[in-house]
């Protein structure tokens, strides 16, 4: 409604209005009350416009929410830009557009986000919003969102846990930190019983064990209200270019010596990589990989790639990872995994990070690319995403077999899981797949001889007829 209806909006006017009436609806229980479409009087007075209302609310929200302040005068300061236009608070017939749009996500989505938000409506959300922004649209775009089980199969082949520090190196609408930081609060739920314990870990890893840089303005306030949505890890979404601007550092509030609350500045000490960069990048995206990995001391990495980024697109980017980190496994995934969006063929690459990669070193190549789903792309269906194989017993699988080995082939067979190894110095042969044995058997045999005297038998009977047909039998 509001991408066909509302005249006069850019694609970012959009994103962010929605984006700034959810904030200033949310509210925070006993501190923040939620703002109400009848505080919205569409009043022309300098100050108490609907856009002013609407501001004064998202100021007190992010307030409450003890963000850094220069991350909190980054969000006013975009939201701004789009709710003090005289446009959208330009009265007729007694009410602004602002108003308008703003009843009309009150009404139809306030539901769904005030009684507790799951992935999936937040997913829906996101991928509806992000095809109104231009680029989405573009022939050239390769910004494609992760779909949420993909996200959260990531998240586990980075062995994410509840003492992980996850971070990502181009955030899109921060997908793979909401799987990563839904995997760490379950690990932490059936770890900690203490319920006070619980809710200190649950704080602890959303305020300090997540961090995302995503250079796209309009996406990187995806990004901040995605995770706002998802119980607020936002605090170190950051709107950075993390190939040129990024120092590997963030800011975390601590006390002084007199107890006073400061902030300081220190090394994220990430021991968790998750990714699905821009394949427009240098070496399809490996670009961002080499830069993440050289600055991890440990821990484990999972990126999702278009697979010729290891067969020869980023042969000196995967050179000089594998001087510091070790490929533990390269996942083919299925073709149409991205449909509707793109049809690249795209692997996935585990990473042990912290030791250089020897050639004897095994690696698991695992053949993914019938995963269980079965994927549509219909506009109107309620579901284009259905288990029609055991899809969920064959991702728990994936993860074991990259984990533990053969030992755990249950549904796969060796046709599809095979252990090798590559060449450090090459880094073109990441994309391997199980050897064909070509050598025939004695049923091989027996079937050719047959197949070669039906063949003999049939001419000689086709034969036969022809002779008699000519001598007019």
């Amino acid at each position: 409604d509001i991408y066909q209806n509302e005249k006069g909006l850019s694609e970012r006017d959009r994103v962010y209005l929605v984006a700034a009436s959810i904030i200033a609806t949310l509210g925070v229980p006993g501190r923040v009350a939620a703002l109400e479409k009848s505080e919205l009087k569409s009043s022309i007075e300098t100050g108490n416009r609907d856009g002013d209302i609407i501001l004064r609310k998202i100021k007190a929200f992010l307030d409450e929410k003890n963000l850094p302040q220069e991350k909190r005068d980054m969000i006013v300061r975009t939201l701004q830009n789009t709710l003090t236009t005289d446009n959208i608070n330009k009265v007729e017939n007694g009410e602004s557009q602002l108003k308008r749009v703003f009843s009309k996500i009150v009404d139809d989505l306030g539901i769904y986000y005030k009684i507790g938000l799951t992935t999936d409506f937040t997913g829906k959300l996101f991928n509806e919003m992000y095809s109104w922004l231009g680029f989405s649209q573009d022939k050239l775009n390769d910004v494609v969102l992760t779909p949420a089980y993909v996200a959260t199969l990531l998240a586990r082949l980075a062995r994410v846990d509840k003492d992980s520090y996850v971070w990502d190196f181009a955030t899109g609408s921060a997908g793979l930190l909401v799987a990563a930081m839904n995997e760490m609060l379950n690990d932490a739920k059936n770890k900690i019983k203490a319920p006070d314990e619980f809710a200190r870990k649950s704080a602890a890893i959303k305020a300090n064990q997540l961090l995302g840089l995503e250079i796209l303005s309009e996406v990187y306030m995806l990004a901040i209200l995605n995770m706002i949505l998802m119980g607020d890890g936002s605090s170190h979404i950051l709107n950075k270019d993390s190939l040129k601007e990024y120092d590997g550092t963030y800011k975390i509030k601590g006390v002084d010596a007199e107890g006073h609350e400061v902030e300081k500045t220190i090394g994220f000490p990430a021991d968790a990589f998750i990714l699905n960069p821009p394949y427009s990048a240098p070496g399809n995206g490996m670009v961002f990989v080499e830069k993440a990995l050289s600055m991890m001391r440990r821990g484990y990495a999972a990126i999702i790639i278009q697979n010729s980024a290891g067969s020869g697109k980023a042969t000196e980017y995967n050179k000089r990872i594998l001087k510091h980190s070790t490929l533990l496994a390269s996942i083919k995934m299925p073709i149409d995994l991205f449909i509707g969006k793109s049809s690249v063929q795209t692997n996935i690459y585990v990473f042990r990070v912290g030791e250089a990669h020897q050639k004897d070193d095994t690696v698991k190549f695992i053949d993914f690319s019938v995963d269980g789903y079965t994927r549509t792309n219909r506009k109107k269906a309620s579901c284009n995403l259905r288990d029609t194989d055991h899809a969920r017993e064959r991702y728990q699988e994936l993860v074991d077999l990259v984990r533990f080995g053969k030992a755990k082939l249950n549904i796969f067979t060796e046709k599809e899981y095979y252990e090798g190894t590559i060449d450090p110095e090459n880094g073109a042969d990441w994309n391997q797949s199980a050897p064909i044995d070509t050598k025939p058997t004695l049923e091989d045999f027996k079937k050719t001889v047959s197949d070669y005297l039906a063949w003999e038998v049939s001419n000689l009977l086709k034969n036969q007829n022809l002779e008699d047909d000519r001598l007019g039998k």
